[in-house]
């Protein structure tokens, strides 16, 4: 046998220098395979250099500042920490960049965002779009100005013009905003409804919508190539400004959204007959909603809507919840406080990008509900339709997109009123896929689109679910509902009588780092290798792989599993694309809401046992 070793070493590559040991290790590991022989290898340094090498790397070269080369000293004595900053690349998913902040490869910083953007900057050049635009938009967390101004820089170091907020904005208005300046692309950085430390990066395509197959895959091809740091091209702020390549924007897009978001209103004579009755608790969660949230609400007639005072004003720490998500029935401990001295007829909240809302409503008792994403999808799914039911504007090819792992409630009612639905998988990305699909066929009509974890969109200028659209809508649907005598609570309860007792819950099991990520890998291909016969003594009906399941219409492949069982009852299991976590789903139908808990609450238990 021989080993052949080709080397590729690059002096100006701060990742690919002459480490001899680490190459001899490579050698004599090839040299034992029990795959062999081997005739030849071209081994990369930086394919075999470890967590360590990464980390001095980072301490030695010149390219990464001091305030980043401190950080790294500070924890110098943890290997631990130091394993999980340096053993991979933050991973570009389909969804775009998503992590902790901090120093490292596998971190948030200004040199793996750069490092995105300049992939990205690439793919669009490689595209031959002339004069082409990318709108940049960021939210209330900690970097996220710099990391959009870094973006601005490394796009326009490329000769790609940039349209950049000039204070923070919610993510559908990105969307938005993407389609009005007919840009590329657009990039929004926010990592949503996750923990502080965390920040975020994704990318939309020309369409507004997140980028879907085959951009997707193309664009990472093009991040994952560049492995040199020094391959970044930057133009400052001013030059690119005196070149016409950066450009700010903000009240002039923001009216012509506002007005898009009105004009969406069922009924606006509702918010001048009773918006100064309706009583409106709001929270941003220190977010971007808090200015278009109150806007749209006040032009439209709402005027008393209460704000909570201590989660105004933006904030990336989040310092009155411990996590800013609306999924959360904690982050609305103070919106309860205050809404119950305000007597509220609804409160809301939004998630830091504004792109998730949930809402609270009094039950038969006046004690406050947090509604969940599927009861509040439905009752909204309820209004419009029998809104436009009334005003005469549905039509034969009306359509309704949710995901696969969805509550039937929304989809049951939507069928009833003529409406078809088709389920998607989970990321709304694949709605606004579809919302495009229609708009060229021209054999659809999009309605309404929503997801279990509470993200919702009317309409078809933005092409990601939008809290200032659904925010507007529900507070309205409280008005009427109010206007007929009734409560959203009692409203669900009626949809219920009528439709089924659905009832749907949500869990999760966290894994951190980098074991933490292998097992959870190795948990779910059990799960697949052996699926569950049977759960709490009830036959498994259908067992569906998303990896290779063909459903009533094309979908993407899915590391995801899903049971439907023998009593209609179903649940679903799959890593979070976004979040270092195992997701699951569970839905249910009882002879009563009282019966559909305790079924959930079997069914939750049940899953759990066999999984632990």
């Amino acid at each position: 046998m021989s080993v052949g070793v080709g080397f590729h070493a690059d002096p100006q590559n701060p990742f690919m220098l002459n480490r001899p040991v680490v190459i001899l290790n490579a050698v004599k590991n090839l040299i034992e395979a029990p795959h062999a022989p081997v005739t030849c290898y071209l081994i990369y340094w930086r394919d075999y250099m470890s967590y360590i090498d990464n980390y001095n790397q980072w301490l030695a070269h010149e390219i990464f500042d001091q305030d980043t080369k401190n950080e790294l000293i500070s924890i110098k004595d943890n290997s631990k920490e130091i394993e999980d900053r340096f053993y991979k690349n933050l991973e570009f998913g389909t969804g775009g960049l998503r992590g902790v902040i901090g120093a490292g490869t596998n971190r948030m910083n200004k040199y793996t965002v750069g490092r995105a953007t300049q992939g990205l900057a690439n793919y669009i050049n490689s595209k031959g779009i002339k004069a082409a635009a990318v709108v940049i938009a960021y939210d209330s967390r900690r970097f996220s100005r710099e990391f959009a101004s870094e973006a601005a820089a490394v796009l326009n170091g490329n000769n790609i013009k940039v349209y950049l907020f000039e204070e923070l904005r919610p993510t559908p208005e990105l969307s938005f905003a993407v389609r009005q300046l007919q840009a590329a692309a657009g990039i929004v950085v926010t990592a949503s409804h996750n923990p502080p430390e965390y920040n975020g990066y994704k990318v939309y395509w020309s369409d507004g919508a997140q980028i879907v197959s085959p951009v997707a895959e193309e664009l990472m091809a093009e991040i994952n190539s560049i492995t040199d740091f020094g391959a970044i091209r930057t133009m400052k702020a001013e030059q690119a400004k005196k070149e016409g390549l950066l450009k700010s924007i903000g009240s002039d897009i923001d009216d012509i959204y506002i007005e898009k978001v009105k004009s969406l209103s069922l009924r606006p004579e509702i918010g001048k007959e009773l918006g100064g009755k309706l009583s409106v608790v709001y929270t941003p969660l220190h977010g971007t909603g808090n200015i278009p949230v109150r806007r749209v609400l006040a032009e439209l007639g709402y005027e008393n809507v209460a704000v909570v005072p201590e989660q105004e004003l933006p904030d990336g720490n989040f310092p009155t919840v411990k996590y800013p998500n609306p999924e959360e029935h904690d982050a609305f401990t103070l919106a309860i406080k205050l809404g119950d001295e305000k007597d509220a007829d609804v409160i809301i909240g939004t998630d830091p990008d504004c792109d998730r809302v949930g809402a609270v409503v009094k039950d038969a008792g006046g004690d406050y509900v947090v509604l969940t994403g599927n009861q509040t999808g439905a009752l909204l799914i309820d209004y419009v339709l029998s809104s436009m039911a009334e005003q005469g504007s549905l039509s034969k090819n009306d359509t309704i997109v949710n995901t696969v792992v969805t509550g039937k409630l929304g989809e049951t009612i939507a069928r009833s009123y003529g409406v078809d639905v088709i389920s998607v998988l989970t990321g709304f990305k694949y709605i606004g896929e579809k919302i495009k699909e229609f708009e060229e066929a021209g054999d659809r009509r999009f309605i309404f689109g929503y997801e279990e974890s509470y993200g919702y969109l009317a309409g078809d200028f933005v092409r990601d679910k939008d809290a200032v659209i659904a925010s507007m809508l529900i507070c309205e649907m409280t008005a009427y509902y109010k206007r007929k005598g009734i409560g959203l609570y009692e409203r669900l309860l009626q949809l219920f009588d009528k439709y089924g007792y659905f009832k749907e819950g949500l869990g999760s099991i966290a894994f951190k780092g980098k074991e933490g990520m292998e097992n959870m890998r190795d948990l779910i291909n059990k799960i697949r290798q052996n699926p569950m016969q049977s759960v709490n003594g009830v036959k498994v009906l259908e067992f569906r792989d998303y990896m290779s399941y063909k459903g009533e219409i094309e979908l993407p492949k899915e590391n995801m599993l899903s049971f439907i069982l023998e009593d209609k009852s179903w649940f679903a299991i799959r890593p979070s694309g976004t979040e270092p976590k195992l997701k699951l789903y569970y839905s249910v139908t009882g002879s009563s809401v009282e019966d559909a808990d305790i079924r959930l609450e079997k069914l939750k238990n049940a899953v759990l046992e066999i999984i632990s």
